[in-house]
């Protein structure tokens, strides 16, 4: 905060400095009047100082943003007279030589005079002007900076929201497989409990970052896919492909774990055959990931998983990639289909 205030002084200082200098910068070379410059040109400079920060600093805080409008106007029309009346009174003391008066002769009559008085209101009204614009500005950007932040916040609370919704629901998951390997095959099933201790350290110490590797997530899905496979008959059938040199493309994190599930939930039958293929391409900064498995409707007693993974999914990818993906899911035939792209 001190820092900004510095600067901000400073680049104050060196605009002001600027404009009393344009004269001399103006001029250079030629001879000067220093008494007409500080006539003509220093004293309304300086009132035009006085009347650009007491809105600045006071005024347009204190009425013009609190919706005060008149009393505002009002005010300033008071400071605008002011300077100008003490102007003419500086002028009349000291620079009685150098100042004409226009249509001071009685012979003469309004709208000369008129228009000097307008002219010279205009010019008191600058500053004034500049004052609002500057100040208005600077508001805006700091309201949209807030409104950015504060979207910002909502949009990672909702995310840690569908994150920590989603690792109970994998480990739910993965619980019901190890519960049907328990009676069947004592020995799968510890294993499977040690490939899940290393599955569930991933989840809860390397996907708290918005972004991780994909060859990161590769490995993971790899995992998972061995874990799911050791309670497959040789009914079911499971095709993976993956990119053999894992390009250093950057993802948020479990995006294609709830796909996979759903193949293996509803791809796997006890009594007929099955294929579970699971296809990543990567081009350039795209990933493509592809999932096609027969669909064997569950019943409704089935109570395995909750169903939230491909709504968690979709809110997902709108909030972290919206315009920026494709998600398209197809039933045809008994075959369940999902294409997703992602552009990094």
């Amino acid at each position: 905060m001190y820092k900004n205030t510095k600067i901000l002084f400073i680049q104050h200082l060196l605009i002001w400095l600027v404009l009393f200098s344009m004269p001399f910068i103006l001029s250079y070379g030629q001879e000067q009047d220093v008494n007409r410059l500080i006539a003509h040109f220093f004293i309304p400079m300086f009132f035009y100082a006085i009347i650009f920060y007491l809105n600045y600093f006071v005024l347009i805080d204190r009425f013009l943003f609190t919706k005060k409008t008149f009393i505002f106007i009002g005010v300033n029309i008071i400071i605008i007279a002011l300077g100008i009346l003490l102007k003419e009174q500086i002028e009349n003391i000291f620079f009685q030589d150098l100042i004409k008066r226009p249509n001071l002769d009685e012979n003469r009559v309004g709208p000369p005079f008129k228009l000097f008085l307008y002219i010279q209101m205009l010019s008191y009204a600058a500053p004034l002007l500049f004052s609002i614009a500057i100040k208005a500005t600077k508001r805006w950007v700091k309201t949209e900076a807030e409104k950015k932040e504060a979207d910002n916040f909502k949009l990672q609370t909702e995310l840690q929201h569908l994150r920590y919704q989603l690792q109970p629901h994998f480990f739910f998951n993965s619980l019901n497989n190890i519960y049907s390997l328990v009676d069947l095959s004592p020995d799968k099933a510890k294993s499977t409990i040690h490939s899940l201790g290393k599955l569930m350290r991933y989840l809860l110490y390397e996907t708290n970052t918005e972004m991780v590797l994909l060859s990161k997530e590769i490995e993971f899905m790899r995992k998972y896919i061995d874990l799911m496979k050791l309670r497959l008959t040789e009914k079911t059938t499971v095709e993976s492909s993956f990119p053999i040199n894992e390009p250093q493309i950057k993802i948020a994190p479990l995006l294609f774990i709830s796909l996979i599930e759903n193949a293996f939930k509803h791809g796997v039958s006890a009594s007929k055959e099955s294929v579970i293929s699971i296809d990543m391409i990567t081009k350039e900064n795209s990933v493509v990931f592809q999932i096609k498995n027969y669909n064997f409707p569950k019943q409704t007693t089935d109570k395995s998983g909750s169903g939230i993974g491909l709504s968690n999914l979709e809110k997902r990818l709108e909030l972290l990639y919206p315009n920026k993906h494709q998600f398209k899911q197809k039933n045809k035939d008994g075959i369940y289909s999902v294409y997703l792209k992602i552009e990094t």
